[in-house]
C-alpha cells in the first residue's frame, strides 16, 4: 500500500500488521508500538513494506534516532498513515522516528517514516534506513548486494590503530597525503584512511581538492544548512607523495587496493599531471595490486592520460543516466554526460575495469525511467559492474530538486532488473581486479 507523503491516503481498508513500528524517547531508549504498524518512506510516498524487502537487522548496523522526526506509521482498523507525537506510555517528553545506519554491503529498499517539526533544517548526510519490529527481532527495510567481510566494523577502530599510524608518520614525517589520511583515520573513521594504516585491502589516496561538479550531496563541500560531514583536502600533493603512499600499499597490503578520488576530495582527474606519472612510477616498481580511480569521468582528457599510465580500474559516480536529472544532482562545470561516456569509453577500451557508482534512493532510482536508462547505458557502454551506493540525503531536499513520479518499481524489484543484465556483476565496493577475470 502507497500513499502521498504530506498528502492524502489511499482508500481505507484493514491491513494485517506483519512488522511493528520504533519509536524512541528522549533518553534514546527504544520501543515497539503494540497497535501501530511499519510504514517506510521513498522520496515521495509513505508505503507498506513486503517481507521481502526486510531483513533481520546486521551485525554492524546501527540503530539511530531520526533527529526531530516524529514517526509515521500505520493504523491498521482503517488503513491509514499516523503521525505519533505522544509518547504511548505516557511519559513526558517527545519521541523520535528510529532508523538503522547500515554497514556496506547493504542496499536499503526504504527509508523511516517520519514527520520534522516546520523550525528544524535539514537532515545530516547520513544512510537512514527503516526498522520494524516482529517476533521479538528488528528488521531493517534493506537488501545484501555484496559480501561486507572487509567493512565490517568490527576491523575498523582497533586498540592499536592510532599507534600505527604514528609510527607511519614518523617513518615518512613530510607525506602530507598520510597525514591527511591521519586525520580522516582518526575524526572520521574512514575506512579507506585507516587500511592504509593497517597495510590491508582498499586504501584511499587523496590527490585533489578542486571538483568540476558540486553536487548536493556532496560529503566534504557543502552549502546549504545540513552542513558538510568532513573537511576537504586542502593542497594538492606532488608526484613523490602519491608514489611513497601508492607503492608502499601495493607492495605490502592483503589483496592491496589504492584508490584516488575519496570523501574528502574533489575530481582526481584535474590532477593527471601528478597521478599518471605517479600511477606509472608505482607499476614499474610493484606488479600486483589493482589501482582504482572514483571519478565522475567528466574531464576526459585528464581521465585519458591515467588510464594510459596504467589504471585498472575505474569506479564512475552518477546519480542518473538521464541527462537532466544528471545534471540537477550533479551541477556539472564544463562537461556533460556525453563526457563521461566517451571517458567511459575510452578506459574499457583499454582494458580498464569499468564500475557504476549508482547513487541510490528509494523512489528515485527504482522509477521506471530512471531503470530504463540505467540499463540502456549500462548495454551500450560495455559496464563491468553497477555498485549501489546508498544516497546520503535528506529525502525533503531531494523531493525539491527532481520531477514528481509514482512509476516506482521498488528497489529490490530494480535490484532484480539489473541482477537479469547478461555480463553485468552487482556489488557495492570496490574488488580486486583479479577476482573480476
Amino acid at each position: 500500500m502507497t500513499f502521498s507523503v504530506g498528502g492524502a491516503p489511499e482508500p481505507s481498508v484493514n491491513e494485517e500488521i506483519e512488522f511493528l513500528t520504533l519509536y524512541a524517547n528522549d533518553k534514546g531508549e527504544v520501543f515497539e508500538h503494540p497497535e501501530m504498524g511499519l510504514l517506510g518512506r521513498t522520496l515521495d510516498s509513505w508505503v507498506v513494506p513486503e517481507s521481502e524487502e526486510m531483513i533481520p537487522l546486521p551485525r554492524g548496523a546501527s540503530l539511530v534516532m531520526v533527529p526531530e522526526h516524529y514517526p509515521v506509521g500505520l493504523n491498521a482498523a482503517n488503513g491509514e498513515s499516523v503521525c505519533l507525537q505522544e509518547n504511548p506510555l505516557g511519559e513526558s517528553g517527545r519521541v523520535y522516528a528510529v532508523g538503522a545506519l547500515l554497514p556496506q554491503g547493504f542496499t536499503r529498499t526504504y527509508l523511516p517514516a517520519g514527520v520534522v517539526g516546520s523550525d528544524q533544517g535539514r537532515l545530516p548526510l547520513l544512510g537512514y534506513a527503516a526498522v520494524g519490529f516482529k517476533d521479538g527481532e528488528i528488521y531493517v527495510a534493506a537488501v545484501q548486494t555484496d559480501e561486507h567481510h572487509k567493512w565490517h566494523p568490527h576491523y575498523y577502530n582497533s586498540s592499536g590503530l592510532e599507534k600505527r599510524i604514528n609510527r607511519r608518520l614518523q617513518s615518512h614525517t613530510n607525506n602530507r597525503i598520510l597525514h591527511q589520511l591521519a586525520y580522516c583515520a582518526l575524526n572520521y573513521s574512514c575506512f579507506t584512511a585507516q587500511n592504509i594504516f593497517y597495510e590491508r585491502w582498499e586504501g584511499g589516496i587523496p590527490s585533489m581538492p578542486g571538483c568540476n561538479a558540486s553536487c548536493i550531496g556532496c560529503i566534504s563541500q557543502q552549502h546549504g544548512p545540513a552542513g558538510a560531514p568532513q573537511d576537504r583536502l586542502d593542497f594538492v600533493p606532488e608526484t613523490w607523495e602519491v608514489v611513497e603512499v601508492g607503492m608502499y600499499h601495493l607492495a605490502r597490503a592483503q589483496e592491496g587496493i589504492i584508490s584516488f578520488g575519496q570523501g574528502c576530495e574533489g575530481e582526481p582527474a584535474l590532477n593527471h599531471a601528478c597521478l599518471a606519472p605517479a600511477i606509472q612510477t608505482i607499476r614499474q616498481e610493484v606488479d600486483g595490486g589493482t589501482i582504482n580511480m572514483n571519478t565522475n569521468a567528466g574531464f576526459t582528457s585528464g581521465i585519458k592520460e591515467i588510464v594510459d599510465a596504467g589504471l585498472d580500474a575505474m569506479r564512475v559516480t552518477i546519480f542518473s543516466c538521464i541527462p537532466d536529472h544528471y545534471n540537477i544532482y550533479h551541477c556539472p562545470q564544463n562537461y556533460s554526460l556525453n563526457d563521461v561516456e566517451a571517458s567511459i569509453a575510452y578506459a574499457c577500451s583499454h582494458g580498464v575495469y569499468v564500475s557504476l557508482n549508482l547513487l541510490t534512493f528509494p523512489g528515485f532510482t527504482d522509477r521506471e525511467e530512471e531503470v530504463e536508462s540505467l540499463v540502456d547505458f549500462v548495454r551500450r557502454n560495455d559496464i563491468d559492474m553497477v555498485q549501489l551506493r546508498n544516497l546520503n540525503l535528506d529525502p525533503d531536499h531531494l523531493a525539491g530538486e527532481v520531477p514528481y513520479s509514482t512509476r516506482n518499481m521498488g528497489i529490490k524489484e530494480f535490484i532484480n532488473v539489473l541482477q537479469g543484465v547478461e555480463g553485468l556483476r552487482i556489488g557495492s565496493y570496490t574488488h580486486p581486479v583479479a577476482e573480476n577475470l
